[in-house]
């Protein structure tokens, strides 16, 4: 790669990317004006154009271009849409048709409205893409994980058109200076995305590729059971992963997690616990069956498993081997008796309660 020229170019020569892979993909391609309008309702901007107007442009943030096609006039912005956005609209507040009164708001408190923009220049957007693969996915400024996998599979796609999704992720890995595992699970988790875009994300209110969380299938992807379910084995090097999927547990999967009740919730929440009590149930017969056919909760179902007694012994374990090392300690440490008594007495209850809730439980089922 060619090392970038430095430049100031006139902001009026400085064009945004419309398939930005930080857009929606419903704004893939749009003008200017449909871009701004999303960026003042959804990126930030107002903010972002308040602090360049008090401070200025920081020079060290510079935008990353390419020239336009030789028949047009201008750069391309590929890094630094959401900057681009804040100046034209700081230059030309008629720009902005939506927030206007934020936007005037702005305006009557500035003091720059820089219209010389520091700029690296690149001779390919491959070569911005490359320091973008690092800087974005493995660095220190992050993406959204939705954006990182839209842009790791159009590189896969653009760049590595000719492998199998196997050797893309092990090139791409290399590329971006992470884990092939790691990237092999986004492109695949992609591809599941767009069977799910496809199907209209399965016609579930309100739910699109702004409202979609790629993470609840990156790490349903990393725990087995659910990952099964869904008809994938990522361990398996096959070059075709979609044509395996269970779309009809894929759809169970995204109602589970995206379509919301009468009370505005969700019949999974898609956090890490939720997720591995998720594929507990799956992995047990009877657990999955009652959650799935029969509509029980997804706590009650974890209850089949038998795994909460497995968690139980573990918290006796636990706590017993914590009170063994304090009595190895006790002789040889300088602390009076008043200063634990309060949590010896609450450990002696404690064990009380939990033996007689024990034996109550045992004297009921002695009754049927």
């Amino acid at each position: 790669m060619d090392k970038p020229d430095f430049k100031i170019i006139p902001l009026g020569q400085l064009f945004l990317d419309s398939h930005n892979p930080r857009l929606p993909k419903s704004l893939q391609g749009k003008n200017e004006d449909e871009i701004l309008e999303y960026m003042l309702l959804d990126g930030s901007l107002i903010e972002l154009m308040l602090a360049i107007g008090k401070n200025d442009f920081f020079p060290g943030e510079q935008l990353l271009v390419v020239k336009l096609e030789e028949s047009e006039e201008g750069y391309k912005v590929v890094e630094g849409n959401r900057r681009l956005s804040a100046l034209k609209i700081l230059q030309e507040p008629g720009l902005a048709k939506v927030q206007k009164s934020k936007v005037e708001q702005v305006m009557s408190q500035v003091e720059f409205r820089p219209e010389e923009i520091p700029c690296l220049v690149f001779d390919r957007e491959e070569d911005i893409h490359n320091y973008l693969g690092y800087r974005h996915i493995t660095g220190i400024k992050q993406w959204k994980l939705l954006e990182k996998a839209r842009y790791l599979y159009d590189l896969w796609k653009n760049m590595y058109g000719d492998f199998g999704i196997n050797q893309a992720a092990r090139e791409l890995a290399k590329s971006i200076g992470s884990r092939k595992d790691y990237v092999k699970r986004i492109l695949v988790g992609f591809e599941i995305y767009k069977i799910i875009e496809d199907e209209k994300f399965f016609r579930i209110k309100d739910l699109d590729d702004t409202s979609f969380y790629f993470n609840y299938i990156a790490d349903s992807l990393n725990r087995s059971n659910i990952s099964e379910f869904l008809g994938v084995d990522l361990q398996d090097e096959s070059e075709d992963y979609v044509s395996e999927i269970n779309r009809e547990n894929l759809k169970k999967w995204t109602h589970w997690l995206f379509e919301k009740n009468d009370q505005n919730r969700t019949r999974l929440i898609g956090d890490s616990d939720s997720l591995t009590s998720l594929n507990t149930v799956l992995g047990h017969e009877d657990a999955r069956i009652a959650f799935d056919k029969e509509g029980i909760s997804l706590e009650a179902a974890k209850e089949l498993t038998g795994e909460l007694d497995t968690q139980f012994i573990n918290h006796i374990i636990s706590a017993m081997s914590s009170l063994e090392n304090a009595d190895r300690l006790v002789i040889k440490v300088d602390i009076g008796y008043n200063e634990v008594f309060e949590y010896l007495k609450n450990i002696r209850a404690l064990t009380g309660k939990i033996g007689r809730t024990i034996q109550e439980k045992e004297d009921e089922q002695d009754d049927i």
